[in-house]
């Protein structure tokens, strides 16, 4: 498998940990989106929204969007779950991902904040104060929904922690005051002493500037 990467997405880190947590064989090819690189015509036509992470898989196909890539990998590779069987402990684990994929990381992706300070010529502080304002009231919600646990569910890697590590990492680089979500920083702390979680870190990546 190939993974069309960019090293702060925050999408591209989540399928970057399942490649590693599962270890499936693949290699990352960067897609540097400073340089515009996900907007040429050869990438848009693996990936038409022109945006990362795009998966090519094993036979040559592609596929977009995080969320898809990784549920695709939890049925192809039965190994390393992310997903219990369980229904309702797997809606549990949806649920709080869905926090992060629907109502936190869209507004605060790379995208959005381009557009407030180009389009809508936002000050810089704004910006900042928009990108604090909806990760705090976001992980609000998701603190109280975590226990003391190793991990977000438990004391197994699931989605969840795919999900909220790379959006942690991002808080931190906006510097968010991460003092008040003690149950958060515990789980990243943790997850992050896990290769599969410090191989896909943005810093250790081949397209780290």
């Amino acid at each position: 498998m190939k993974l069309y990467s960019y090293y702060r997405s925050s999408a591209a880190y989540r399928v970057r940990i399942a490649l590693n947590h599962k270890q499936i064989e693949h290699s990352i090819e960067p897609v540097n989106l400073l340089k515009k690189e996900h907007q040429s015509a050869d990438y848009k036509a693996k990936q038409p929204q022109g945006l990362v992470p795009c998966l090519q898989t094993s036979d040559g196909q592609f596929l977009a969007q995080s969320g898809a890539m990784l549920g695709y990998l939890d049925a192809l590779y039965a190994n390393a779950r992310l997903l219990p069987e369980d229904p309702f402990e797997a809606a549990k684990i949806q649920s709080f991902v869905d926090v992060i994929a629907c109502d936190i990381h869209p507004i605060c992706n790379l995208r959005i904040l381009n557009y407030l300070t180009g389009e809508l010529k936002v000050e810089a502080e704004q910006k900042l104060t928009w990108y604090r304002h909806w990760i705090e009231l976001g992980f609000a919600a998701l603190e109280s929904m975590l226990s003391n646990s190793q991990y977000c569910f438990g004391e197994q890697v699931t989605l969840a922690d795919l999900y909220l590590v790379p959006q942690v990492y991002n808080a931190l680089r906006f510097e968010v005051d991460m003092t008040v979500f003690p149950k958060i920083m515990h789980i990243y702390q943790n997850c992050n002493q896990l290769d599969a979680f410090i191989n896909a870190a943005p810093e250790n990546q081949i397209d780290a500037l």
